[in-house]
């Protein structure tokens, strides 16, 4: 195995100014910088002198154990809960729930999670333990129900499980059912190669699904097992048991609503100021919280169905759905979110907060777009009297084999080659090894064509005016015909060369899907299938830093 150290993706510019620690300014909206040890330190302290402004650690322990002994967390895993409740700080990282877990950068960022645990508590001297928040609580099914690996006959594969129509629920609260379980693990079988870790694989994935009801569920379980040994606990932010803990922070987000919008205007006003684009919209009249529709408030009304999750918005005094089809004052909403929490959830922008009400968090890890809408929640931390964790960026990972270099040194490509410009480089290879030069014929007749129609239909035009727009219409139809027969050439010149065009197509289709970068779109079973276990040894063997970077591994 190799490792090689490579530039960071391109990220927003918040996030590459963070990184930099090239903004000074920038840089107080966050609080600090993970690349500073001594943020690190105090940070701790204050963690260990504001105990009395979070959630009881005791009870948030018992509600954490509860869960993963539900999902089949590994005794590693309880023994962290039980450091939690006896003081340990925290690195949490998070993401919403995906089938199979989603895409492989999840499982890196629970890589990094756990890594930054061990790295901070040799830094502080205090107990630090992994976190994985799953944001079960988000309602976008079509983001969390697939996932993409590579097939030998199809090349990239999209595989999704369906539920029932549902209101605009979490996924939390979506059951599948075993029987689309099931099937969802059948077509993974079939679209999978046949490989000596698959049907391991396929075992572990069916034993997880086993243990759930929901995509959330199966997802934990997974990731449960798969980061058995490394102690990561997992919470679903849409656990009851939790949410129970968190009606005094709703309660304050609602009584105090007027100062966090204007701490969110406040950080936006100064991130334009600074000439950065803003990452999450805030609707000035937006309470930046959601509520589940229940007949417990009156909130089900004609073609809103009970369970819809709906954001929140203040009207005058009170608080009230987009449609306006249910208004609660806000004293009454206040009760709500003492009696039935449940019916509460965050958006991106009061997660950050009740994240830091929940635990006790030292560091979190964000991805590059995560990083960018955080800045907009320092001032929000500020206004409650409370104080941003360190931000630590996910680490990235890009993994080969030896087949996938081999097919790259056969036709010259480099890395950066197949993530911005492999169909341009397959055309060019194709052009240097084929007799009949399509581009340069088409190229040429194009050319020879315009130079014999356009000086004719000047001279008509120059005669009749109205044959203009006709003659300009018949030039276009010429064209699309010339363009449609080249593109027939070019599909009889990828026939003839199918072998080398499917060379060419699996190299973008592990390495840089659909255009992509290969950990936002491919799962981990493409990866477990063709390397087993020793793909993710691979990935924890790469040396943390709290400056995340990333990195190309080498099988």
């Amino acid at each position: 195995m190799h490792v090689h150290c490579m530039t960071n993706p391109a990220g927003p510019p918040v996030s590459e100014a963070y990184l930099r620690g090239t903004d000074p300014e920038l840089a107080a909206l966050f609080g600090g910088h993970a690349g500073d040890a001594e943020v690190w330190l105090r940070r701790a302290e204050r963690l260990g002198k504001n105990i009395h402004e979070r959630a009881d650690a005791g009870r948030i322990a018992e509600a954490l154990a509860a869960y993963n002994r539900r999902i089949g967390a590994s005794d590693a895993a309880l023994a962290n809960i039980g450091k939690l409740a006896s003081g340990a700080l925290t690195v949490v990282g998070g993401q919403q729930a995906g089938l199979f877990t989603g895409p492989v950068l999840v499982i890196h960022k629970a890589l990094t999670v756990i890594h930054a645990a061990r790295w901070a508590e040799r830094k502080t001297g205090r107990p630090v333990v992994p976190v994985f928040w799953i944001a079960g609580e988000d309602h976008d099914w079509q983001e969390a129900n697939h996932a993409f690996i590579v097939s030998n006959e199809k090349g990239l594969v999209r595989i999704a499980i369906e539920r029932d129509e549902h209101p605009r629920t979490s996924v939390s609260r979506t059951k599948l059912g075993r029987a689309r379980m099931e099937a969802a693990v059948r077509e993974l079988a079939a679209s999978l190669p046949d490989s000596e870790h698959k049907p391991a694989l396929l075992d572990r994935i069916e034993a997880a699904a086993a243990r759930a009801e929901t995509l959330s569920d199966w997802f934990g379980a997974l990731m449960a097992d798969l980061f058995a040994e490394d102690g990561l606990i997992l919470m679903d932010a849409d656990d009851p048991a939790i949410r129970t803990l968190e009606a005094p922070m709703f309660r304050r987000m609602i009584a105090e609503n007027e100062r966090l919008a204007s701490a969110y205007a406040a950080a936006e006003e100064k991130l334009r100021g600074l000439g950065y684009a803003v990452q999450a919209e805030v609707h000035a009249d937006g309470a930046n919280l959601f509520l589940f529709r229940d007949a417990r408030f009156g909130g089900i009304a004609p073609g809103a169905p009970a369970g819809e999750r709906v954001m929140l918005f203040r009207d005058g005094g009170s608080f009230a759905d987009k449609r306006r089809t249910f208004t609660l004052t806000r004293g009454e909403l206040e009760r709500l979110a003492q009696e039935a929490p449940e019916l509460f959830s965050n958006n991106v922008l009061t997660r950050p907060l009740m994240q830091d009400y929940v635990l006790p968090v030292l560091a979190t890890v964000l991805g590059p777009g995560e990083i960018a809408y955080w800045a907009q929640v320092g001032e929000a931390f500020r206004a409650f009297g409370m104080e941003m964790p360190v931000i630590v960026p996910r680490m990235s990972f890009t993994v080969t084999d030896e087949a996938i270099r081999k097919r790259m040194e056969m036709f010259g490509l480099t890395l950066e080659d197949v993530g911005s410009r492999l169909e341009e480089r397959k055309r060019d290879w194709l052009a240097r090894h084929d007799s009949l030069p399509v581009e340069r014929l088409f190229a040429d007749t194009v050319r020879r064509f315009e130079a014999l129609y356009d000086p004719l239909l000047k001279e008509l035009a120059a005669a009749d005016a109205a044959l203009w727009p006709l003659g300009q219409k018949n030039r276009e139809k010429i064209l699309e015909q010339i363009r449609w027969l080249e593109q027939k050439a070019f599909e009889s010149r990828n026939r003839r060369y199918e072998a080398d065009v499917r060379r060419f197509d699996r190299i973008g289709d592990w390495l840089a899907p659909g255009g992509r970068p290969q950990e936002r779109v491919l799962n981990m079973a493409a990866m477990w299938n063709a390397w087993g276990a020793r793909w993710l040894e691979a990935l924890r063997a790469v040396p943390f830093h709290p400056l995340g970077g990333h990195f190309r591994i080498d099988l």
